[in-house]
């Protein structure tokens, strides 16, 4: 199993290949490839790539799927005996991923196990 942690939209996340994750909203159009460079940590069938930050020449291809909103958070303030209280609902602005293939040094290292089979039936010959 091969996964990468990468740094995105502010934050560290461990991404695997045919999943999907909610990152902190890109200005990226939807159902754009994007490729995402900022790679702290590669990991392949037990091999390690370990970055100082980053890994040199790897890379993660995801595709935006959509943008959405998150889950209301209720921020209540209140100072006791202060008659003072405040009430606020806020809502993250997010983009959500499909992480395609990691790719180390200009080979893929994971990629979607559909996209995989559509690689491999070309490399052999074979028509679907």
């Amino acid at each position: 199993m091969a996964y990468a942690i990468v740094e995105i939209g502010g934050t560290q996340l461990r991404v695997e290949p045919g999943r999907f994750y909610d990152v902190n909203r890109l200005a990226i159009e939807a159902e754009e490839k994007t490729t995402l460079d900022q790679v702290l940590f590669v990991s392949n069938d037990g091999e390690a790539h370990v970055g100082q930050p980053l890994v040199e020449g790897a890379t993660v291809e995801a595709t935006v799927m959509s943008h959405l909103r998150g889950r209301k958070l209720i921020v209540y303030k209140m100072k006791p005996k202060k008659k003072t209280r405040k009430k606020r609902g806020h809502r993250q602005e997010l983009t959500r991923l499909m992480v395609d293939s990691i790719s180390l040094n200009g080979k893929t290292v994971a990629a979607d196990a559909a996209d995989s089979a559509a690689t491999a039936s070309v490399a052999t010959g074979e028509e679907e």
